[in-house]
């Protein structure tokens, strides 16, 4: 009989190995930021805290992080896997210097913070130049969607306080410009809270758009060119009375609570006034239905707001709530978009739901936890997650192309950056021979080719 040895090939293990580069797809984040500019304008906004006769460029440590964070790290210790491969990430600074930028940043305060977004909002502005405005969706609109993020915390650290969902950590409002189906998202907000913030806090709210507007270019600050999207969360009278202020120039689809007033509201709406919801593809949602409603439920809200429902039947097994009518599932959001039917206006509230996506692609990008103690510290942390998701997102905008672009970085991982190549030198130069057999080899190659055919920053 044949001595089985196992489902898998046994092979032998030993050291020593030459020319060879872990993490070799790497190269495509670190070309996308040179491409892009990030690593000037981050190196031009942190030079006051570059000290004297430094060997390491601060914006560049930042940035090195960053990459490791949009590898899959999620502490600054894991800058290491950076500085394991010099020929791909250059020299990379130790420890203890990292630690050390990142608690001067933090001991900076909102300075510091103010320089790492005004380089981001430059790099943006450029990249979405180079990408022919791909984030805008078919009618020229940025779509800017904010939504709170629960991060636990395993330790007592600074703010860190119990959640309503009973659990403990931290509650920071992210804001994402949603780049629809074909894409992904960009962060352009993240306001670090404690675990106990409210999920409706106008002041909150008012401050992540604020956030979020400075990151986009000028052109999407006027006559509408901006959308900002939330959940219930965000139908406050405070909130929305501020975004109607600006209504001039900024639109708004916001969730609303089914209050008693709306309650009754529907149920006088007749069926005739009842319109099919529709789906991504135009086509009749079965079930569903929207209308907009009016009278008392305005009352004490501003002037041009529109209040529409929608009621659907529930999926089987799904519990009603008191809110609900006539064995009906009622949800309801406002908006002062009036140039369009509603049915269109429904569906584009509905496909917030994409930022639970991002959200999703946040957590898996350094957002698990807040890896350090302090909230100043934590603060120069979810900037770096900000910039580590833009790398991936701009990635995909300027270098991917079909099913690849919508991939979310676990995938991005696994099947680019993973990637291990053969390092070879000759007449000069260094390059980077993926194996052949390997499946996305070919999607890697592309990908370097259309970045390296873009002009180089100014």
């Amino acid at each position: 009989m044949k001595k089985r040895i196992g489902a898998y090939p046994r092979v032998r293990v030993e050291g020593g190995g030459r020319s060879v580069v872990s993490q070799a797809g790497g190269v495509l984040l670190v070309e996308t930021a040179r491409k892009t500019g990030l690593d000037q304008a981050l190196s031009v906004a942190l030079a006051p805290w570059r000290k004297p006769r430094a060997v390491h460029d601060p914006g560049k440590v930042l940035l090195d992080v960053a990459l490791a964070v949009a590898l899959g790290g999620d502490c600054l210790a894991d800058v290491g896997v950076l500085r394991a491969e010099p020929a791909v990430f250059g020299p990379v600074a130790s420890d203890p210097t990292v630690s050390r930028l990142l608690d001067t940043l933090a001991a900076a305060g909102p300075k510091a913070l103010t320089a790492i977004r005004t380089a981001r909002s430059e790099v943006r502005n450029r990249v979405w130049r180079l990408a022919k405005q791909a984030a805008p969706d078919a009618s020229g609109q940025v779509i800017v969607d904010i939504d709170g993020v629960l991060v636990l915390a395993h330790s007592d650290k600074q703010d860190a306080a119990a959640t309503w969902k009973k659990t403990y950590g931290h509650h920071p409002l992210m804001a994402f410009v949603d780049h629809g189906r074909p894409g992904s998202g960009e962060p352009v907000a993240g306001l670090l809270r404690p675990g106990n913030a409210g999920s409706n806090t106008a002041a909150d709210h008012i401050e992540a758009t604020q956030l979020a507007l400075a990151q986009l270019p000028k052109s999407y600050r006027r006559g509408r060119q901006t959308l900002i999207r939330t959940d219930s969360g965000g139908g406050t009278h405070e909130f929305v009375a501020w975004l109607a202020q600006r209504g001039r120039w900024l639109s708004y689809s916001v969730g609303m609570t089914i209050t008693d007033a709306i309650h009754t509201a529907v149920l006088a709406v007749p069926a005739s006034a009842w319109t099919p919801a529709v789906e991504p593809d135009g086509e009749v949602r079965d079930g569903a239905w929207v209308a907009e409603i009016g009278g008392d439920c305005l009352k004490g809200w501003p002037q041009g707001m529109r209040l529409i429902v929608r009621k659907e039947r529930p999926h089987p097994g799904a519990q009603l709530r008191l809110t609900d009518a006539d064995g009906l599932r009622l949800t309801c959001f406002a908006t002062n978009t009036s140039d369009a039917p509603i049915a269109e206006l429904e569906l584009r509230h509905r496909q917030r739901a994409r930022a639970e996506d991002r959200i999703r692609a946040a957590r898996a990008t350094g957002l698990t936890n807040l890896p350090l103690h302090d909230a100043a510290q934590n603060r120069i942390w979810l900037e770096i997650v900000q910039l580590a998701l833009e790398l991936l997102a701009w990635l995909s905008m300027l270098a991917l192309t079909g099913t690849a672009r919508r991939w979310e970085p676990r995938r991005l991982r696994l099947r680019l950056f993973a990637a291990a190549a053969q390092l070879i030198t000759t007449s000069r130069r260094r390059y980077l021979r993926f194996a052949r057999h390997w499946p996305w080899t070919q999607i890697i190659t592309a990908a370097f080719k259309r970045l390296d055919a873009l002009p180089n920053p100014d």
